[in-house]
């Protein structure tokens, strides 16, 4: 592939920064994502060199938590604010956390000029009485853009890049949950230390009067890659954010994660695991959705029950898509106004180039608290990269309130699980599905299928399968699982991977609820 070089020349022009009366230097260059890929191979071919975490001031470093969020972007600052234009971008001061420095750059079809990190971005509140001069060339801590989102008269937060490579995004009326991110380095490898490769340096464009999306490009840099990005960001009641990316190994890793995700599962109406808490449910998503290249498609709920890190691994020559979902839309499921998690948007991804065979890949991390987050999702590709590889791929994601957009039309909407009552080596599991065809007059009748799969198959029985019709256009699939020796203890079977679907006849009508239960 021929890489286009960037046409940089000595001739500078004023330009007004369009933000504020601030007076920026603008270089005539042509930015593009071969100059940025170009960019990121020279990276590559270089040693690492880590950034200087402690290059800034003392005071921004020991800045708490409190006195960080004291510290408030000024509306009237934001890039392009002035230009009453479509898009507005405002910056994260750098500090407490965020102490490596991101370079950001705004860029036309013609030139190009660094943001310069200045107090007038900036309020400070109370917490932050003192502080000194900032550094220009001190860069900043990410940025956020904004657009009428949900009213014509007011600019809403739509994406945010803030901490190494991770992103979060908004569709309408959706509150911030879920974070994706660039990749996922040696995420859960036993023995490895995981990675977070950061994006370094944003050129960020300026939109036109008319423009429907917005359009950046990142630089990525880590131990082990080197990599360019593209996003082309699409507002709307469902937000897409397209991504390409091209990635040059800098040495071999054991895993390599494409488009991961992380978020946030602290326990929900599968929980076994209970805490003192007055809210039924507490999570930004309840489970993993998958739509396989073969037509399947998976439902694997979200537990976190087990105590320990658990992964789920699904294997496949084709993925048309995977996300973590959040399905259950009901705000009497959290009774939480403020955390509002039934308003968390679920993050679909949809590939939009050959990503070949691989693997889907849960994890899940014990947790005490809803803070962290406990639940990521990656695609692993079958054919892990080595040193000088160039890994190019795209995808589409979907920040979005769709319960379904694997597309499988029925769908599974809650699972539930206990002890059956005198009988301690029974669990009832009950899975809830809904579909149009399920409820379809029809002469054959519905059937539940129900299979026990894997290394504990054998240690249990499937028994007293029943399904029954419930409000709201619901269908309960219920059964019983016991140990199959006579006098076993579900104890000693260990976790059993099960899964159950609705057919009629030899149709299949939903997707398959994949689960595993640990007794």
């Amino acid at each position: 592939m021929t890489l286009a070089v960037p046409r940089t020349t000595t001739l500078f022009a004023i330009f007004a920064f369009s933000s504020s009366a601030f007076c920026q230097t603008w270089e005539r260059e042509d930015v593009g994502f071969d100059s940025i890929q170009s960019r990121a191979r020279d990276l590559a071919n270089k040693p690492y060199v880590a950034p200087n975490k402690d290059a800034l001031p003392a005071w921004m470093g020991g800045l708490t938590y409190d006195q960080y969020r004291d510290i408030r972007f000024n509306p009237n600052q934001a890039l392009w604010a002035a230009d009453n234009l479509p898009f507005r971008a405002m910056f994260f001061h750098p500090g407490y956390l965020y102490r490596e420095p991101v370079v950001l750059n705004e860029f036309t079809s013609s030139h190009q000029q660094q943001i310069r990190l200045a107090e007038a971005y900036f309020n400070y509140g109370p917490l932050v009485p003192k502080h000194e001069d900032l550094p220009p060339d001190g860069g900043f801590a990410g940025f956020r853009l904004h657009h009428k989102l949900n009213s014509p008269e007011i600019f809403d937060e739509l994406i945010a890049f803030q901490g190494a490579s991770y992103w979060r995004a908004l569709g309408k009326n959706q509150r911030y949950g879920i974070s994706a991110r660039g990749i996922a380095v040696d995420t859960g490898v036993d023995g490895s230390t995981e990675e977070f490769p950061a994006f370094r340096e944003f050129w960020l464009r300026k939109p036109e009067e008319k423009d429907t999306q917005a359009r950046f490009y990142a630089l990525l840099d880590g131990p082990s890659y080197a990599g360019a990005y593209a996003f082309k960001v699409h507002p709307g009641n469902e937000t897409i954010v397209e991504v390409k990316a091209v990635l040059f190994a800098r040495r071999a890793v054991k895993r390599l994660g494409i488009a991961p995700m992380s978020s946030m599962f602290w326990f929900g109406e599968n929980s076994k695991r209970r805490f003192d808490d007055l809210r039924p449910e507490v999570h930004d998503s309840d489970g993993l959705a998958i739509r396989m290249g073969s037509g399947e498609r998976v439902w694997r709920p979200v537990s976190n029950d087990s105590g320990k890190l658990e992964f789920s691994f699904f294997h496949m020559d084709k993925v048309d898509g995977f996300g973590l979902l959040q399905r259950d839309r009901r705000f009497d499921a959290y009774e939480d106004p403020e955390a509002a998690y039934h308003l968390r948007p679920s993050l679909w991804i949809e590939p939009t180039s050959d990503w070949g065979a691989g693997r889907v890949m849960l994890m899940e991390i014990p947790v005490d608290t809803e803070f962290p987050d406990s639940t990521v999702a990656l695609w692993e590709p079958a054919k892990t990269p080595q040193p000088g590889d160039r890994i190019e791929f795209s995808y589409r994601q979907h920040w979005t309130m769709n319960p379904d957009p694997s597309q499988a039309n029925g769908y599974v909407v809650a699972t539930r699980t206990g002890m059956h009552q005198g009988k301690p080596e029974e669990r009832t599991i009950v899975v809830e599905f809904v579909g149009n065809q399920l409820s379809a007059p029809n002469e054959v009748p519905l059937s539940a299928h129900v299979e026990a799969i894997g290394e504990s198959a054998a240690k249990v029985r499937i028994h007293g399968i029943t399904i029954q019709p419930l409000p709201d256009e619901r269908w309960r699939v219920a059964f019983h699982i016991s140990p199959a020796a006579e006098g076993g203890k579900l104890a000693d079977v260990g976790p059993v991977e099960l899964r159950c679907c609705l057919k009629r006849g030899d149709n299949f009508l939903t997707e398959t609820w994949a689960h595993r239960v640990i007794p």
